[in-house]
Parts: structure tokens; sequence; C-alpha cells
């Protein structure tokens, strides 16, 4: 479904990335786990467009999407959900959702359709869709972004870090419903720290380190990894 090959990408003469391949196939749930810095979130910055790479391809599917613009990427179907959500916090909980939907703003009927999906993912959001997006908790902030995300109609959904700064409790919820997105159909690219939580519910994990994925494995054989037990997983 999503397939990176030999991808390398540089901030100036800084590199990001160094000849990195992977793959997500369809109706994967796939985690990458590495600390902060290792190269995560310019992997997902380099499949959305928001850097241009300085050598190798990505695809999803059978489309090339190296080099495209971030809303053709958009309307190819692959969604970005960023680190810290990023959401207008003046903005209300139902118009942050209908932002996600923009690239499919013709299909008015879709997307009323789409909402009362995505509504019934998160029921809690509906008593407080006209909250202004700022005044809601942390966790409550979070299920918006995934949320607004689901809006775009992903076939490949990227989500950075999404159990960021959360209670252990909305943790467990917030991975509850990225499994519940995978089981119905969508691919999903999970780049997170708490590898102990993510390994649980991923088929399979990449391990990044400086740029380069060091190593490739399911979650019995990550988590019987010595090296990545003490780095990551812990106990």
């Amino acid at each position: 479904m999503l397939s990176f090959t030999n991808v390398s990408l540089h901030y100036g003469s800084f590199r990001a990335l160094d000849n990195i391949t992977l793959h997500a196939g369809d109706g994967e749930l796939v985690v990458l786990l590495g600390a902060n810095g290792a190269g995560k979130s310019s992997i997902f910055h380099a499949a959305s467009a928001l850097r241009r790479v300085s050598a190798g391809q990505i695809r999803l599917k059978d489309a090339d999407l190296t080099g495209r613009r971030p809303a053709d990427i958009v309307r190819a179907g692959l969604i970005h959900c960023p680190e810290g959500r990023k959401l207008f916090p003046l903005m209300s909980v139902q118009k942050n959702l209908m932002l996600g939907a923009y690239t499919h703003r013709a299909d008015r009927a879709g997307n009323r359709t789409r909402l009362d999906e995505v509504y019934a993912l998160f029921p809690d959001l509906i008593a407080r869709r006209n909250q202004t997006a700022g005044s809601l908790s942390g966790g409550q902030q979070q299920m918006v972004a995934i949320a607004r995300a689901l809006m775009g109609r992903p076939r490949v959904l990227m989500l950075d870090e999404p159990s960021l700064g959360l209670a252990p409790l909305v943790v467990k919820q917030v991975f509850e419903v990225i499994q519940r997105i995978n089981r119905a159909g969508t691919t999903v690219l999970l780049a997170e720290q708490n590898a102990h939580a993510a390994l649980k519910i991923a088929h399979r994990a990449y391990v990044v380190e400086a740029g380069r994925i060091v190593l490739e494995g399911t979650y019995e054989s990550l988590a019987n990894n010595e090296a990545v037990r003490r780095a990551y997983v812990g106990g």
C-alpha cells in the first residue's frame, strides 16, 4: 500500500533520513519506534511532501507520490495526523473536523455521512461539537486531531506520537480507537515512543535510529530482542 524505497532527506547539510526502505501493506498497522530525533517525523514529512526528499521513491499502491504537492497526496488518500495535534484552538470542534474534509468539500452529502461516522467513533465529541478545540482536555484534543484526519477519508493514516503527554488511561483509549480504525480497513503507520502499548496492537514494527531503519519485526521478535527491550519496551 505505502512504500519507501531508498529514501533520503536532508535539512540543509543534515541528513535526516538515510536510504530508508519500508512498507505498510494493505490493512496493516505498522509502528515506527525510536527516540526523539531518530527520524520518525521526518518519514512522515517526506511522505506528506512537507519536506522534499533528496533521493528515493515513495509510492501509494500504484501511484508515485515522489515530488507531488501535499494537496495531491491528501487527495490520493495518504493523511498525516501530526505530532502536537495542530488544532485551531479558537475554532469549534466541528469546524476543525470539517477542515479535515477540505479536499472533499464539493461532496457535501459524503462529508455529512463521514461526519456521522466519525462522531460514532468518538461519541464524547458529540456534546462538545460547538466548544472551541482549545477548551478541551489533552486527550479530547487528540481525539479531535485523529477525527479530523479521518474526515480526509484516508487509505493510509499516519499518526505521529498520538499518546504524547497523555495520562495512561487516555493512552489506552487512544490505542483502542487506533486499533478499531485499522480493523475497519484503514492502513495505519504509527510513530510512537510508547513502544509497549504500540507493539501490542501492531502487525509489524520498524526501529529507527539516526535516520536509518536498524531493525524490523513482529511484536514477539522485537519484545524478545534484549537491546530493543532495554531501549524501548522496558520490563
